[in-house]
């Protein structure tokens, strides 16, 4: 057996400026990592005996890093069997959603239950549905559908029915989440909030999706064909464990990941342990929740939107919310990075309104200071920042902050943020790419799981461009180079993940995560990145990855060993971004 490869193409970007282009890579097989880069000869040399791919026009470059997702939950609701309904995965209106709704109901045996996530009722102008409403399509089966915005789901008749609720009332509102009721205190089909949403469709979930390590599978396969070679975990509980070790012990796993342990669970500064390599899956920090979601007006912002039908429709309070809508009083942030900063864990911030950004900043300043830890690689993160400013990239880049963006918030909504959630001196600078690459911070970008498709390419383009998927563009000022874009998703998402000494560039002693394209990226109009360039593999170590094998690795996984991850997954979903 070979131990070792030679991977030639018609380049090889390394984004490593000490060598920026090469010819080849030679891998040892052995370890995955890369012993030489050079010419054709020069890799061949070194290593005589190894096995020789040619990919001829093929481009290779390091494999994309996501640094912020949600696979276990994404794949549950998102893959086969259960049905993603977002606008931007081919359903742009609610007609479309309700004409895919009657094709599943035909299609399916009378009784068998169906799960759907994504309806996004400010895109696709979607009424709150009621379970009555969901009747007229599912008159007899159980389903239920998840709100793209994770506060909310709906379910019809059938579901309550199937959850055995004792005269179609709803138990007990859970603390901080409600059902919904009519006035005789029966269902109407709505529940708010996670506790609420689990308790009302986590029975039809399970019967619609029996194998939810397949549907992560199916996630991770999607991301690797996209190009990623590695991402996270961003709502990990220990009850995952089990799951994500199966998941990344199998000998074709296509994606790395790290693991964030949510706040709220009391062993959440515990160290991990699993069977898998800590190469494939390890644990790398602590997440939280600073504020909500701009979709459903629960970002802690100093300003109000705008007061227009298109707003109204969705239930968007007008605002502005401010520090209400913390998710944490500061006393609670504070308590909780002094309890966990000496275990050494990296934090990472979900936060999306300025006023929670500057608390956030105020209390990770205060904990870096108290814990001696100003000017060390430490480090921490904060997550989207859709409506940062440029004044607080500069102060986390002080003080060493790592900056994770998540574009899809810009080419998704970006026209709507743009004169209709927002006026323009707010909604055209969402997500300020541009400001927060100029404050020198480590800047990466992300998808955040099931809340976008995962296409690193697609938000290079529009970071670069600023041009939204209708053709409109919004705060040129905020454009960025393709360079600084590219290492958005390799160099700058290791630094950010904690891997960088092993990922994010191509290096001699670095494992070998390769992504193959059709055409080099630097070669073609920014604009048309998405249309030239395509993705044709992924390689993990130096071996090109086989999604069928790896999900039929999976499937091959009795799945009642794992009775916990439907509710361990659903735990973790705090609102879209």
């Amino acid at each position: 057996m070979k131990t070792h490869a030679v991977i030639s193409a018609s380049t090889v970007i390394t984004m490593n400026p000490d060598q920026p282009r090469v010819k080849a890579v030679a891998v040892d097989l052995s370890t995955g990592r890369i012993t030489v880069l050079g010419t054709v000869a020069e890799c061949l040399t070194a290593a005589p005996n190894a096995t020789h791919t040619e990919l001829g026009d093929a481009v290779l470059m390091p494999g994309f890093i996501d640094p912020h997702s949600h696979p276990m939950l994404s794949g549950l609701v998102t893959q086969a069997p259960s049905y993603w309904i977002a606008p931007y995965v081919g359903y742009p209106t609610f007609a479309d959603v309700e004409n895919f709704w009657h094709e599943v109901n035909a299609k399916l045996p009378v009784a068998q239950p169906v799960f759907f996530s994504g309806l996004d009722r400010l895109l696709q102008e979607a009424p709150e549905l009621t379970n009555t409403q969901l009747d007229t399509y599912f008159p007899h089966r159980p389903a239920a559908v998840l709100d793209n915005s994770g506060h909310e789901a709906y379910f019809n008749s059938a579901a309550v029915t199937f959850n055995g609720w004792n005269d179609a009332k709803p138990p007990a509102d859970p603390v901080g989440a409600r059902y919904g009721r009519n006035d005789d205190g029966t269902s109407n089909g709505r529940a708010y909030e996670t506790a609420a949403v689990m308790g009302a469709i986590m029975k039809v979930l399970t019967a619609a999706n029996p194998h939810p390590l397949a549907s992560g599978a199916r996630w991770l396969n999607l991301m690797s064909s996209n190009g990623i070679t590695a991402t996270s975990e961003h709502t990990y509980a220990s009850d995952m464990a089990a799951g994500y070790t199966a998941l990344e012990s199998t000998t074709h796993a296509p994606v790395r990941v790290g693991l964030y342990h949510m706040s709220i669970e009391p062993d959440c500064g515990e160290t991990f342990t699993s069977t898998a390599s800590t190469e494939r899956l390890w644990k790398q920090g602590i997440k939280l929740w600073a504020d909500g979601s701009p979709w459903v007006g629960t970002i802690a912002a100093s300003f109000a939107y705008l007061d227009n039908d298109r707003v109204r429709q969705a239930q968007i309070p007008l605002g502005p919310g401010g520090e209400g809508m913390m998710n944490y009083t500061r006393a609670e942030l504070d308590e909780i990075l002094d309890t966990h900063t000496p275990q050494g864990w990296q934090f990472a911030f979900h936060v999306n309104g300025d006023i929670g950004l500057d608390i956030v900043l105020d209390s990770y300043e205060r904990a870096l200071a108290t814990h001696g830890l100003l000017g060390t690689d430490h480090r921490w993160r904060i997550e989207h920042c859709g409506a940062a400013r440029a004044d607080q990239f500069d102060r986390a880049a002080k003080l060493g902050i790592a900056i994770s963006l998540s574009p899809f918030q810009f080419i998704y909504w970006g026209d709507v943020l743009d004169g209709t959630l927002f006026p323009p001196n707010i909604g055209a600078q969402w997500m300020r790419a541009g400001d927060a690459f100029r404050s020198g911070a480590v800047v990466s970008f992300n998808n955040d799981g099931m809340v976008s498709p995962p296409i690193p390419l697609l938000n290079v383009q529009a970071m670069v461009t600023r041009v939204t998927p209708s053709g409109q563009l919004h705060g040129p000022e905020q454009q960025v180079s393709l360079d600084d874009a590219l290492r958005a998703h390799t160099v700058n998402a290791a630094l950010t993940l904690g891997r960088n000494h092993d990922l994010g560039s191509l290096e001699v002693g670095k494992l070998a995560d390769l992504v193959q394209l059709s055409v080099d990226p630097y070669a073609v109009d920014v604009a048309e990145l998405t249309t030239k360039v395509k993705v044709q593999g992924t390689w993990l170590g130096g071996v090109l990855t086989d999604a069928q094998t790896y999900l039929d690795e999976v499937k091959a996984i009795d799945p009642t060993e794992h009775p916990q991850v439907h509710a361990a997954a659903m735990a973790g979903k705090k609102g879209c971004c």
